[in-house]
């Protein structure tokens, strides 16, 4: 029997998901999302090309791969159908190599517009939404009024998305919020019915079935700093980014989970409102974002950027069971010549080095100094490369964290990509 090894991010997204699960699908004859919407983007660079992928998991450009969209995903179809004439365009076939849970809920037009009205309404105590009708689509589906991407082959489906449209407007006017709901509705239904050229499944006896005899490689949206229960509250997604959503976004039991892929980058990046304590608003901070092109693959949007919290890697690892580390964006470090490293955090004063509950209170790093390596690390292709002050830094974060970090990125192609 087989296991379903999982990739999740460690910090607050953006860790270079797409690139490595690129990397490791080629071990895999099946990705599978299982949570998250078109609000992240894992961008994939391959043999001079560049892709997004946003609901499409980043096993497509392999050959001979199946990819599923799990019933924990949100879909948007018009998005969807839009990265799919994508995919298409770089000659892949869509619809024989990606499999549709039924049980994936769908973002209809007015969910998009319910976010804005509720960012709008929201002021300065926005979260941070990307506007895509992530957060509203996942509220429809815990308070039991969701649409599934099934209910599009029923013959009352008009009638379940006006009923549903309905609810939105009224909920948008509650807001005074302008708009024009009907703007966009012709062509989701299109989408819509497209989606029915996909073959439909059953996720959970799809999985279970496919990994009774083969692999499978589980791919997370976001990071686990954002997860719902877990993450910052309430800066978060509307989903579970951890371990644990990989079991009820896939329906597989914990028990056929394999390893667990933990990313993170050298260094810290957010987008959006929320807590970030080893945030740099100086010129290190900037020098990262350039260095780092720290901008949203989806939105466009600058990063903040720090450095890297080792006491929230700590607690995502704890909390993911992360059984092998993946460090992105080693070469982004090359030219500092002093690296720092977050190892306790002063809450209110005291120091700890857990995570702590009240992410909004006044925390203050504790940084711990390393010389830096000045050597350009991207051409490098082995370990033994690797100067002494680099392997310094990557055994004290070993140590520190309790787990061995056996993938290390260089650089976005798939071939800048050291294993140890």
């Amino acid at each position: 029997m087989a296991k379903i090894d999982v990739v999740l991010g460690l910090q607050w997204g953006d860790e270079g998901k797409g690139k490595m699960v690129d990397v490791l699908a080629g071990r895999y004859p099946a990705v599978a999302r299982f949570q998250g919407g078109p609000n992240a983007g894992h961008s994939l660079y391959f043999e001079g090309q560049h892709f997004v992928a946003r609901s499409i998991p980043s096993g497509i450009f392999r050959e001979g791969s199946t990819n599923i969209i799990g019933s924990g995903v949100v879909l948007d179809p018009v998005t969807f159908r839009e990265e799919c004439a994508g995919v298409e365009k770089l000659g892949i076939n869509p619809y024989e190599k990606i499999r549709i849970s039924k049980k994936a809920h769908l973002i209809l037009p007015t969910h998009k517009l319910l976010d804005a009205a509720q960012e709008a309404a929201a002021g300065k105590g926005k979260i941070g939404s990307t506007l895509k009708g992530i957060g509203p689509t996942y509220t429809d589906k815990i308070s039991r009024h969701g649409l599934r991407v099934g209910d599009i082959l029923t013959p009352d489906f008009a009638e379940r998305f006006a009923k549903a449209k309905a609810r939105h407007i009224q909920e948008i006017k509650n807001l005074n919020f302008e708009c024009n709901p009907e703007e966009h509705e012709a062509e989701w239904m299109e989408a819509a019915q497209w989606l029915t050229k996909f073959e439909l499944i059953d996720c959970e006896y799809y999985v279970n079935e496919w990994i009774d005899e083969k692999p499978m490689l589980a791919e997370g949206a976001q990071g686990t700093l954002l997860d719902i229960d877990y993450g910052s509250y309430p800066f978060v997604t509307s989903s579970s980014t951890s371990v644990g959503g990989v079991c009820t976004g896939l329906g597989v039991a914990p028990t056929r989970v394999g390893k667990v892929y933990g990313i993170f980058k050298a260094y810290c990046t957010r987008v959006g409102s929320g807590p970030f304590p080893t945030e740099l608003f100086d010129e290190t901070g900037e020098k990262i974002r350039q260095i780092g092109h720290e901008f949203g693959a989806v939105t466009g949007r600058p990063r903040r950027c720090g450095w890297l919290d080792l006491v929230a890697l700590k607690y995502t690892v704890m909390v993911d069971g992360v059984t092998d580390l993946i460090m992105m964006k080693s070469d982004c470090l090359d030219t500092f010549e002093t690296i720092k490293v977050c190892v306790a955090y002063k809450v209110n004063g005291v120091e700890t080095d857990h995570f702590p509950f009240d992410t909004q209170a006044e925390i203050e790093p504790v940084y711990k100094e390393f010389k830096g390596w000045n050597t350009a690390l991207s051409g490098i292709r082995s370990e033994a490369e690797f100067p002494k002050e680099f392997k310094e830094y990557i055994d004290f974060m070993e140590q520190h964290v309790g787990v061995p970090i056996k993938i290390i990125s260089v650089g976005p192609d798939r071939e800048a990509t050291i294993e140890r």
